[in-house]
């Protein structure tokens, strides 16, 4: 009776979600057939419940700050003092200046939260740059669309907030918890193109001219603004005296400050990243109410609980349990975006996890990055819709060049299975 009822939601999401109905709305309509054909609860009371109560949690203030924080960046100039900043430094390594997309956006990430946002940003920046100068584009395309998913490993990330809200985690030790293994996933892609560059020296154009220390230097003051907002948003976080929601408000406000010191905010554009904020957070809510009643509709008929049971009775080992989630998640990447794979499967995978001994931070983190695989996977890969409108390339061209840097992400994981200190090491010096 379980698995049918199991294979009727799957196949009715599918369906519905193929109509074109909204996420958020598609959800929200399945969790309350589920509710009304198989238990004997009222419906629409349970839903109106269930909404008001997870739309009105104090720790999902966080969400729209960091988007809002984000976008500032994204509308204002501050982000393009990062190119200039950066370039000056990577003359001299191979693969030159296309360790601007990795650098770029390792530290983009830690102020934005969005893996979109991200690429965009710093592909708006540095792909006009790189194809100017002569740089192979199926690397500069490969190398974006690989680290314009860190936006969601290094915090503040949506992702991690869903998930600690959903999981019952600390937001704020997830996002400290995602730094190492961002750091090394940035270290891992820097290292492939350095590989890269060193074997097709002949692709990689000649730097015009070569700057003094001093002159480097000068350039590096362009940094300045970024670095001081990922300092007092993180720093805030990690010495205890911000909780993450604080550190989101104090985020928008550095950044508005910031705009505001370099003469690039303007009422249009403090209204336009507004607007773009309040779409984005609406849409997400929308998906995290509709998750949050199909979790109690689940938990009325018991799935979570029988389908943990069955997972367990299979003896599966916990290395092989990631290795199937994994796969898992690689294969609903092609079908759903990264917010709304977290929110249909926790409530299900969550007990599970917990059976088997799995600490919840590092599945958080192991999520994360399952996650980002699926931002470069066709044909629902965010990263690459967003380098396809910027590139008019088409997908399955930039699906091959992010093909190296989704093996990279593999490895990632592995080594974060094997090293879980990488995880688990900052979080547990964390004053709470």
């Amino acid at each position: 009776m379980d698995l049918w009822i199991t294979f009727f939601l799957i196949v009715a999401i599918f369906a519905v979600l193929g109509a074109g109905v909204w996420i958020g709305i598609a959800i929200l309509g399945v969790a309350w057939m589920a509710m009304e054909l198989f238990t004997n609860k009222v419906g629409g009371e349970s839903m109106a419940l269930t909404v008001w109560g997870s739309l009105s949690s104090w720790t999902l203030t966080a969400l729209p700050l960091f988007i809002w924080m984000g976008e500032i960046l994204l509308k204002t100039r501050l982000s393009e003092g990062m190119f200039r900043g950066l370039s000056p430094w990577l003359q001299r390594l191979p693969g030159r200046l296309l360790h601007v997309n990795v650098i770029g956006c390792t530290i983009f990430a830690a102020v934005s939260g969005s893996s979109a946002a991200t690429c965009a940003t710093i592909g708006k920046i540095s792909l006009p740059e790189l194809a100017k100068r002569g740089y192979p584009e199926s690397m500069a395309i490969g190398s974006l669309a690989g680290a314009g998913t860190l936006g969601l490993l290094i915090p503040p990330s949506i992702i991690m907030i869903v998930y600690g809200v959903t999981a019952d985690v600390s937001i704020g030790k997830l996002f400290i918890g995602g730094v190492l293994p961002g750091l090394l996933l940035a270290l891992l892609f820097m290292g492939y193109v350095a590989v890269w560059g060193w074997r097709h020296r002949d692709a990689i154009p000649v730097p015009d001219h070569r700057l003094d220390l001093h002159a480097k230097l000068a350039e590096s003051r362009h940094l300045i603004p970024v670095v001081l907002l990922i300092g007092a948003v993180l720093g805030s976080i990690y010495a205890g005296v911000a909780t993450a929601t604080e550190a989101a408000a104090l985020g928008v406000v550095g950044a508005l400050l910031l705009a505001l010191a370099q003469r690039t905010l303007s009422w249009q554009t403090f209204r336009d990243s507004l607007m773009a904020a309040t779409r984005m957070y609406c849409m997400i809510a929308l998906i995290l109410a509709g998750s949050s009643f199909l979790t109690l509709a689940m938990g009325f008929i018991g799935l979570p609980r029988h389908l943990a049971e069955w997972i367990v009775g299979l003896n599966l080992t916990p290395f092989l349990l990631i290795v199937a989630l994994m796969v898992f998640f690689v294969i609903l990447g092609c079908f759903l975006d990264g917010i709304s794979m977290v929110v249909l499967t926790m409530s299900v995978l969550l007990p599970t996890i917990q059976a088997v001994g799995i600490d919840l931070l590092w599945f958080g983190i192991f999520v994360v990055l399952v996650v980002e695989m699926a931002q470069i996977t066709p044909p629902v890969g965010f990263n690459l819709f967003v380098l396809q409108g910027m590139t008019r390339r088409n997908i399955s061209y930039i699906a091959w060049a992010a093909f190296p840097f989704f093996v990279l992400m593999v490895v990632a994981v592995l080594l974060i299975w094997a090293f879980p200190g990488l995880v688990t090491y900052l979080p547990a010096q964390m004053k709470m």
